[in-house]
């Protein structure tokens, strides 16, 4: 069973909500249908936003000079481990434990959107117990060309000291490694758990039997609100089948199942990273 983490001297107080800020108004292309957040969870989202007219709608903002920080970071604790598998999801069919799923984006210091950050997700499983022998509940994953992410896990179980929490590295490309935690609205032990900041609360919301999560992150990248955001690499045609051994750079196409996709990052296929299961690799067209 896991020992309990260091704790260090408790944050400043923050409120319990992160505020809404501009880059959470601009972090989504279209609204999708707002859903009750779970009890705790209540920074409003571009894509949980209500309906055009509400009295509570969020009004369109044209920029992001609103003061946006860097995610606050934390402690590694004593469980990470290097070189985890590229992968987007930690979980099969038989994986014991609530089903989540965390998506979001992650911006620069101009609200614009970093592709290929490098996000390294580690956390508990089922029964607050960490794999140190192995690489279970342990992965990385590449933003993608809009700075999008999505992880697919469980919620992580309880051990002594600690509330419920998710860690993860990020490194944007050339960039130093932020690490930091992710924590769950409305858990009894974030009153007690001295690690807890409530600037890093995703937002929740039960989806089924499971739950969906979300959170953006920026990182402490400079960049130019007049330039436009990077243009991702121009789509080769497929040429081919995807096919397992084959290298692939960024920009190349093939076809999976009948269906066109491109590939994000540069990479040596392998069965298991077929384009439909790693977006961090491949979009499809």
């Amino acid at each position: 069973m896991p020992v309990p983490e260091e704790p260090t001297a408790p944050p400043e107080p923050t409120g319990s909500e992160r505020r809404v800020s501009r880059k959470t108004v601009l972090r989504a292309a279209a609204a999708l249908g707002a859903a009750p957040l779970l009890v705790g969870g209540p920074v409003a989202l571009a894509r949980e936003r209500p309906a055009p007219g509400s009295a509570t709608a969020l009004a369109p903002t044209p920029d992001c000079h609103d003061g946006d920080e860097p995610t606050v970071e934390q402690m590694e604790g004593p469980y990470f481990k290097p070189d985890s598998p590229l992968r987007t999801s930690l979980v099969t069919s038989g994986t014991p434990g609530t089903r989540l799923t965390v998506t979001g984006y992650v911006f620069g210091r101009a609200c614009r959107p970093v592709p290929g950050v490098l996000l390294d997700f580690w956390q508990a499983d089922h029964d607050g117990a960490y794999d140190n022998g192995g690489y279970a509940f342990r992965g990385h994953q590449f933003s993608t060309a809009q700075g999008a992410f999505g992880l697919s896990t469980i919620v992580p179980g309880l051990y002594p000291g600690r509330t419920r929490h998710l860690h993860v590295k990020l490194q944007a490309p050339g960039g130093r490694v932020v690490t930091t935690q992710l924590y769950f609205p409305g858990e009894p032990r974030n009153g007690t758990d001295t690690l807890f900041d409530s600037r890093l609360l995703m937002n929740l919301r039960q989806a089924g039997p499971g739950q969906e999560g979300t959170f953006d992150f920026v990182l402490d990248v400079s960049q130019d609100p007049t330039t436009p955001p990077t243009t991702p690499p121009p789509t080769t045609p497929p040429t081919g089948t995807w096919t397992p051994g084959r290298a692939y750079r960024a920009g190349d196409g093939a076809t999976y199942a009948g269906l066109p996709y491109r590939c994000l990052q540069a990479h040596t296929a392998v069965t298991g990273w077929e384009p439909p299961n790693v977006p961090a690799l491949w979009q499809r067209l």
